[in-house]
Protein backbone atom coordinates (compact mmCIF):
# COMPACT_ATOMS: atom_id res chain seq x y z
CA UNK A 1 0.00 0.00 0.00
CA UNK A 2 1.28 3.43 -0.90
CA UNK A 3 0.70 5.30 2.34
CA UNK A 4 -1.38 8.02 3.94
CA UNK A 5 -4.17 9.25 1.71
CA UNK A 6 -3.84 6.32 -0.70
CA UNK A 7 -6.67 4.13 -1.85
CA UNK A 8 -5.15 1.31 0.19
CA UNK A 9 -5.60 3.29 3.39
CA UNK A 10 -9.20 4.07 2.48
CA UNK A 11 -9.83 0.36 1.97
CA UNK A 12 -8.09 -0.41 5.29
CA UNK A 13 -10.20 2.20 7.10
CA UNK A 14 -13.38 0.71 5.62
CA UNK A 15 -12.30 -2.77 6.70
CA UNK A 16 -11.66 -1.48 10.24
CA UNK A 17 -15.11 0.11 10.21
CA UNK A 18 -16.64 -3.36 10.03
CA UNK A 19 -14.11 -5.28 12.16
CA UNK A 20 -11.63 -3.42 14.39
CA UNK A 21 -8.07 -4.37 13.45
CA UNK A 22 -8.93 -5.77 10.02
CA UNK A 23 -7.54 -2.68 8.28
CA UNK A 24 -4.26 -3.01 10.14
CA UNK A 25 -4.16 -6.66 9.15
CA UNK A 26 -4.59 -5.65 5.49
CA UNK A 27 -1.68 -3.25 5.93
CA UNK A 28 0.49 -6.08 7.27
CA UNK A 29 0.57 -4.87 10.89
CA UNK A 30 -0.35 -8.08 12.70
CA UNK A 31 0.52 -7.05 16.28
CA UNK A 32 -1.57 -3.86 16.36
CA UNK A 33 -4.40 -5.68 14.55
CA UNK A 34 -4.57 -8.31 17.29
CA UNK A 35 -4.36 -5.66 20.04
CA UNK A 36 -7.16 -3.56 18.57
CA UNK A 37 -9.40 -6.54 17.90
CA UNK A 38 -8.98 -7.95 21.42
CA UNK A 39 -9.40 -4.56 23.12
CA UNK A 40 -12.54 -3.78 21.15
CA UNK A 41 -14.01 -7.21 21.91
CA UNK A 42 -13.27 -6.86 25.62
CA UNK A 43 -14.53 -3.29 25.91
CA UNK A 44 -17.80 -3.93 24.07
CA UNK A 45 -18.94 -5.77 27.18
CA UNK A 46 -18.93 -2.47 29.10
CA UNK A 47 -20.14 -0.46 26.08
CA UNK A 48 -16.80 1.28 25.48
CA UNK A 49 -15.72 -0.76 22.48
CA UNK A 50 -16.70 2.09 20.16
CA UNK A 51 -13.63 4.01 21.38
CA UNK A 52 -11.27 1.27 20.15
CA UNK A 53 -13.37 0.88 17.03
CA UNK A 54 -12.87 4.57 16.16
CA UNK A 55 -9.16 4.36 17.00
CA UNK A 56 -8.83 1.40 14.65
CA UNK A 57 -10.51 3.25 11.78
CA UNK A 58 -8.45 6.42 12.23
CA UNK A 59 -5.21 4.50 12.67
CA UNK A 60 -5.76 2.59 9.42
CA UNK A 61 -6.64 5.75 7.52
CA UNK A 62 -3.68 7.82 8.78
CA UNK A 63 -0.95 5.16 8.70
CA UNK A 64 2.16 6.01 6.71
CA UNK A 65 4.67 3.21 6.07
CA UNK A 66 8.30 3.85 6.89
CA UNK A 67 10.45 4.62 3.83
CA UNK A 68 12.26 1.71 2.24
CA UNK A 69 16.07 1.87 2.13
Amino acid sequence: MAGQGSGGNVLAALASFFIPGLGQLLQGRLAIAIIQFCLAAALWFILLGWIIHLWSILDAARWKPSPSP
